[in-house]
């Protein structure tokens, strides 16, 4: 019993992982519906831009780059979307999810020529082995307890800017009905621009969380792209905090299976994600008015 009590607790800290790499993806889809198929990789290139850039200014935390990072990425964000992908947007959804795989190449190799195939990870120091001591012999390590909080705050954040700002306000407007958002002097290019910004600056903060979870190369793209595809469907499309619900079900699934059999982790994940599509393909949670 203590051993399943303790993989449901690991199981849901997981969770905010799979809800930092589905925050992003979830509001590109609530604002623009657009499903960016290069969200993985821009999720690797967040942990390969840490890396150099810890190196280079030998910091001694990789989650310092992120004063750094999240703004360079939120700029790379606003210029990708209002160079490449406004152009895309339209009646027709398979134009911009064929940019975003072609995006999706590029980031890639553009990772392979810089830092070569090899695996890489980055060094959270003292936070990845300290754990909090727990009643029956449990432990819960600082570091997930870290993504967790981390992910819920940057949830948080997302759904105050959403509900609670000018800025939101814009976005849900577009979001329903750009046509008469564009009458009342919404400039729609630039709002869907800022929006990708913010998805990037969300995917930048991931990736230094996966990279010191575990190693990464650049191929590792596609995983992340999954674990939060399958998030954001279970929670429900267009839902931020059921994205974060989505992400814990899908952990809690994949420690279950891991118990039963360590072949078993990835494929239960699936599983969960099957059921889910099943049962109710809206997702356990969807935006409210789906």
């Amino acid at each position: 019993m203590t051993g399943l009590l303790d993989t449901i607790i690991q199981g849901i800290l997981l969770g905010g992982l799979y809800g930092l790499f589905a925050a992003g993806l979830s509001l590109a889809f609530g604002v623009m519906r657009l499903v960016n198929v290069a969200h993985g990789d821009f999720i690797v290139l967040g942990a390969f831009l840490a890396l150099y850039v810890q190196r280079v200014l030998n910091l001694g935390s990789p989650f310092t780059t992120l004063v750094i990072l999240i703004p360079v990425m939120f700029v790379i964000g606003y210029v990708i979307q209002r160079l490449i992908l406004n152009p895309t947007l339209g009646d027709d959804i398979l134009r911009p999810v064929l940019v975003t795989f072609g995006l999706s190449v590029i980031v890639e190799n553009v990772l392979l020529q810089a830092f070569s195939a090899d695996s890489q990870k980055l060094q959270g120091g003292s936070l990845e082995i300290t754990s909090i001591a727990l009643p029956k012999g449990l432990a819960v390590g600082w570091f997930p307890l870290t993504m967790m909080a981390v992910c819920v705050a940057v949830i948080a954040i997302l759904q105050f800017i959403m509900y609670r700002t000018k800025l939101g306000r814009a976005f849900r407007a577009t979001s329903d009905d750009g046509m008469t958002a564009g009458l009342m002097g919404v400039n729609s290019q630039h709002l869907f621009a800022i929006a990708t910004g913010i998805t990037l600056a969300t995917v930048m903060v991931a990736g230094v969380f996966t990279g010191i979870r575990a190693s990464f190369d650049p191929n590792s793209g596609p995983d992340r792209l999954i674990f939060a595809f399958e998030s954001v469907i279970i929670g429900g499309l267009g839902s931020l905090w059921g994205t974060l619900l989505g992400g814990v079900l899908l952990g809690v699934a994949q420690g279950i299976g891991a118990r039963l059999s360590p072949d078993w982790q990835i494929l239960a994940g699936h599983l969960a994600f099957l059921v889910v599509l099943m049962v109710k393909p809206s997702g356990l949670f969807p935006k409210r008015g789906d």
